[in-house]
Formats: C-alpha cells, sequence, structure tokens
C-alpha cells in the first residue's frame, strides 16, 4: 500500500512522533469501556463518571481548550479538552487527526447550550488513522466511490447506515413470523451437483475432492421440496443464491432471498400469506399499513389487487395475447422496440413483453396470477386451463419481489416438463431448467399438495427503506 498524499505523509510522521514519546498508536490492550455513548444519551446526567470510546470526527482548537466530536456505533457526543486539566497530555491534541480512535475517561457535563458534554480528565490513542475522511459537508458524492468503499460510507452518510440496521430489523421480523407460524428454518447445500428452481445461468465451480463440476445454486427450491417429501410440513430457509446475470437497479448476482414450502396448501394460501406477512412486518417497522417509496403511497393492508397474467397484459401493453399465434407476438415485439431474439418461443416472448410493458406500469402491491405453464416448469397446472399454470408473482411499483406456485408434484408430469426444458437447452437457451433425476425420485416417493413462496430480501428492504437502487441496501454489492 502507498501513501502518497500530503495528509497522509503528515499523518505518518505524526505516528513516528508519537512512538518517539513512547505511545503506541496501535496497542495491544483494549479500552475498557464503561459505557457507550448511545447508553451515556438515553440516561444523560451531570456528574457522571465515565470512560467511553470513539471515532474522533470534530475537533476545534482554542488555545487553553478544545472541543470535538466522537463517533462510537453510530452515536456521536461532544468532549471538551481543558489545558489545565490534562497539563502535558494537551499537547498530545496536535498528534491528533479527525479518524483516530481515542479512549475517553471523563465527566458528563451540560454546557451552557444545552449540550450534553464530557469533560475529558484523560484520553488514550487507541488506531491512528493515516488516510483521512472525505471533507465534512460533502461526504462521498460519487455513488461508485460509495459501493466500493462502503467503509467510508458507513461512517459519513447516517442513511446508509440506518437502511443497513433496518435490513437486519426486516429480516429478523420474517423469521419471527414464520417461526411463530410453525416454519421450520433449515440449511440447505449452497454447492450443487445440478441446480435448479428457477430460469438463470449458474456460477460454476470445480470440486477437486470429486473431481467434478459443481453449480453454486441458483433457487433453494428442489431441496426444500426434498424435506416436504421427506416428512416435514412447513419449511423455509434465508440465504444467498448466485445468478450469473447482469448487474443493475434491481440485480445483484450474489442476492438473499426467502423460500418456504407448506404441505397441504397451494398458491391461493401462499397469496394470503404473502399479504399478511409483509403487512405484519410493515407494521412492526412503522406502526402504520402505507410507506412511501420514492414519493408513491403504498398501501400494504389486503386484500392486494390480483389480476391474471393475459389481462394485466391487456390493461397495460393494450394487447390481446392469451390465444395469439407466433408471428402475432413476434409483430408486438417489434412494434414496441423490445430488444428480444426472434427466434424464442412464444411464451416466453410474450413474458418479455410482460416484463418490459406490463410490470413497470404496476404500482400499488399487486399479484399476477395464473402465468403460461410453459414457462412454469416447476408449477401445478391450473384445473380450468392446462396452458396455465398456478403460479403467482407479487408486483410493487415496478419491482417483482418474488414468485410463488401450487407445487407440481405428479412426477411423471414433472419429467415430461424437465424434458421440455432440456430441448430448449438443446437449443440454446443457456437459462432452461436442467433435469434432476434425484429431485424426481423424492416425487416418486411422494409429496403431498404443496404451496411455494420464494421472495427476495433485498428489494423488500429496498421498498421499505425508500431505497432507489439494491446497491443501497447490500453492504458490499458486485461492482464492475
Amino acid at each position: 500500500m502507498q501513501f502518497t498524499s500530503e495528509h497522509e505523509r503528515v499523518r505518518i510522521e505524526k505516528i513516528a512522533s508519537l512512538r518517539e514519546k513512547g505511545i503506541d498508536p496501535y496497542p495491544a490492550k483494549g479500552f475498557n469501556r464503561t459505557h457507550t455513548v448511545q447508553e451515556i444519551r438515553e440516561d444523560f446526567r451531570d456528574g457522571w463518571d465515565i470512560k467511553i470510546a470513539g471515532r474522533l470526527v470534530a475537533l476545534r482548537r482554542h488555545g487553553k481548550s478544545s472541543f470535538g466530536n466522537i463517533l462510537d456505533d453510530g452515536e456521536r457526543i461532544q468532549i471538551y479538552f481543558k489545558k489545565d486539566l490534562l497539563c502535558e497530555s494537551y499537547h498530545l491534541l496536535s498528534l491528533l487527526d479527525i479518524g483516530d480512535f481515542i479512549g475517553i475517561e471523563g465527566e458528563t457535563f451540560t454546557t451552557h447550550t444545552g449540550e450534553p458534554t464530557v469533560l475529558v480528565q484523560g484520553f488514550t490513542i487507541l488506531a491512528k488513522s493515516i488516510s483521512p475522511l472525505p471533507e465534512k459537508w460533502h461526504g462521498l458524492q460519487d455513488k461508485e466511490q460509495r459501493y466500493r468503499q462502503r467503509y467510508i460510507d458507513l461512517i459519513v452518510t447516517p442513511q446508509t447506515r440506518i437502511s443497513l440496521q433496518r435490513r437486519t430489523e426486516i429480516v429478523k421480523l420474517i423469521r419471527r413470523f414464520l417461526d411463530e407460524k410453525g416454519f421450520l428454518e433449515v440449511e440447505t447445500p449452497i454447492l450443487q451437483p445440478i441446480y435448479g428452481g428457477a430460469f438463470a445461468k449458474p456460477f460454476k465451480t470445480d470440486y477437486k475432492a470429486l473431481s467434478r463440476e459443481f453449480f453454486l445454486r441458483i433457487s433453494d427450491e428442489l431441496y426444500l421440496k426434498r424435506l416436504i417429501c421427506g416428512g416435514f410440513d412447513k419449511v423455509y430457509e434465508i440465504g444467498k443464491d448466485f445468478r450469473n446475470e447482469g448487474i443493475d437497479r434491481l440485480h445483484n448476482p450474489e442476492f438473499t432471498q426467502i423460500e418456504l414450502y407448506e404441505a397441504y396448501s397451494d398458491y391461493m394460501d401462499m397469496k394470503r400469506l404473502t399479504e399478511e406477512m409483509l403487512l405484519w412486518v410493515v407494521e412492526n417497522l412503522y406502526n402504520k399499513k402505507e410507506i412511501e417509496y420514492q414519493g408513491v403511497r403504498l398501501n400494504f393492508a389486503p386484500p392486494w389487487e390480483t389480476i391474471s397474467y393475459f389481462d394485466a397484459i391487456k390493461k397495460f401493453a393494450g394487447v390481446d395475447l392469451q390465444n395469439a399465434d407466433i408471428e402475432y407476438v413476434k409483430k408486438v415485439v417489434e412494434q414496441a422496440g423490445i430488444d428480444a431474439d426472434l427466434s424464442l418461443d412464444r411464451d416466453t416472448l410474450i413474458d418479455k413483453i410482460f416484463g418490459e410493458k406490463v410490470v413497470p406500469r404496476i404500482e400499488q402491491p399487486t399479484f399476477i396470477i395464473d402465468y403460461p405453464s410453459s414457462i412454469s416448469p416447476l408449477a401445478k397446472r391450473h384445473p380450468d386451463n392446462p396452458k396455465l399454470a398456478q403460479r403467482f408473482e407479487p408486483v410493487i411499483v415496478g419491482i417483482e419481489i418474488g414468485n410463488a406456485f401450487s407445487e407440481l408434484n405428479d412426477p411423471l408430469e414433472q419429467e415430461r416438463k424437465f424434458a421440455e426444458q432440456m430441448e430448449r437447452k438443446k437449443k440454446g437457451d443457456q437459462e432452461a431448467h436442467p433435469l434432476d433425476q434425484d429431485f424426481l425420485k423424492a416425487l416418486a416417493i411422494g409429496m403431498p399438495p404443496t404451496g411455494g413462496l420464494g421472495l427476495g430480501i433485498d428489494r423488500i428492504i429496498m421498498l421499505l427503506t425508500d431505497s432507489r437502487s439494491i446497491k443501497d441496501v447490500i453492504a458490499f454489492p458486485q461492482m464492475r
């Protein structure tokens, strides 16, 4: 690592000066705090003897006295240095810089302006900062730099810290909701010999001990359904999945989702569960049913609007495609200016139209139900129309936040659907679903009627923290 700026060279010289004085700028021993800054601010009173520690984020020198601020786990408090109290130690202030970690021993008091403050009776340098933080009033203006250097962003952008804290709260609430409903949290393999459960291109890796190719999972679905086959009635997993796809406002190749499966239920039960769970999370976070996202007022109170897939296309795209032939669909794609390979099959092209002309126009929480069966290989066919699947996707402000099925539990039909997917793969479809013989064996043992639901945790957190990009709610997003 090279420290080339003048500020960095000056700080390195200060490190040498401290060591010449016998002061270790990176002491091995920790600092025994008696209180955190948050604890002091929550129960502040004058005359309290305390030991606190944190990062120095402001220092205003005034001859024989100086004021500063330290930041401790997101909370700040003012500190006051007096020369006649600190004596020779006061001169060490010249060797302090914004960004240094220090330990403080002192007594609390309130200034004449009403500011809670700590009178410093002694201080210890705990870690010297070499690289300076961004200028106070401007912070990190470059969003790319904010994502790449999240450790700085967390210090200078309070909203980033709040969003990441809120992320943890949301995941805890989802987990609590499902636990109280009797669901069992489980773990399934991340490295899989056969990926499946979604349309996606996987990441590949070599498993040396087995001398074969493995994949990072694109979904938890097929393993969770094996657990249903094995006798568990309600299971869920919150975990990372990986899809070798593009990076944009709504996509990160490494993302978090929750998948859950409940025996003896169907996709309508999953609809009700989705409404109930997200409303419960919103109410526990904000004590209300409505929130604002990017200027749009969203109401999570059930029932959410429900509209069928083809009716949504007719309503928002202005075309009736339910019984359209392939040539008419191609014509619609071309006239709409959609960038799509016209050699794709009819239903895949229709889904391109749906994604570009329908989804962006939906604002309020809405269920799109009854998708084409051909693009839903793991879902049961609709009893009233075998060309459709018992499937829904919840859409909010143009964001698809999940996917749900009445799960296909007929092993013979599932095998036929896998065979159709393999034909698509032979024709060059890299996202076609692979054949999983072991999963078929599990279905052959028997799986009860089951409802399944997958929700993108990152996208839900975007909505509930008013964050425009998925990068804003992931601590360390993937960057180009």
